[in-house]
C-alpha cells in the first residue's frame, strides 16, 4: 500500500466519519424548519385578530381619556364655583358676625339706657310721692 492510497482512505475514513454526524444534525435541523414553519403559520393566524384588537382597545383608550379629560374639566368648573359660594358664605358670615356684635352693642345699649331711665322715673316718682304725668 502506498503512502496515496493511505491517504485515500484516510480521507474517506474521514469523510464517513463527518456523513454520520452530520445525518443526525441534519435530522434535527430539519424538525427545527418543521417547527418554525409551524410557529410562524400559527403567528399569521393569530397575529392580525391580535393587531385589530390592539387597535380597538387604543381606541378605547383614547374615547376614554377624552371623557375623562371633559370630566376634569366639568370637575374643575364644580369646584371653582363651590369656591366661589365658599367666599361669599365666609363674607356673609363676616358681615354677620360684624353686624351682630354691632346689633348686641346698640341693642344693649338700648336697654341700658331704658333700665337708666326706668331707674330715673321710678326715682323721681319716689321723691315726688305720688305718679308723674308730666304735669
Amino acid at each position: 500500500m502506498s503512502i496515496v492510497e493511505f491517504a485515500i482512505g484516510l480521507v474517506a475514513v474521514a469523510f464517513a466519519v463527518l456523513v454520520g454526524c452530520l445525518v443526525p444534525v441534519l435530522i434535527q435541523m430539519r424538525k427545527a424548519v418543521a417547527e418554525s414553519q409551524q410557529v410562524f403559520a400559527k403567528m399569521n393566524q393569530d397575529l392580525p385578530p391580535l393587531i385589530v384588537e390592539l387597535r380597538a382597545m387604543s381606541q378605547n383608550v383614547s374615547e376614554l381619556m377624552e371623557q375623562t379629560r371633559g370630566g376634569v374639566e366639568h370637575a374643575a368648573v364644580l369646584l371653582h364655583a363651590m369656591g366661589e359660594v365658599g367666599e361669599s358664605v365666609q363674607q356673609v358670615h363676616n358681615v354677620v358676625r360684624g353686624s351682630g356684635g354691632n346689633l348686641l352693642t346698640n341693642v344693649a345699649s338700648v336697654v341700658a339706657g331704658v333700665k337708666a331711665a326706668t331707674r330715673v322715673m321710678k326715682d323721681r316718682m319716689r321723691k315726688e310721692g305720688g305718679s308723674y304725668n308730666g304735669g
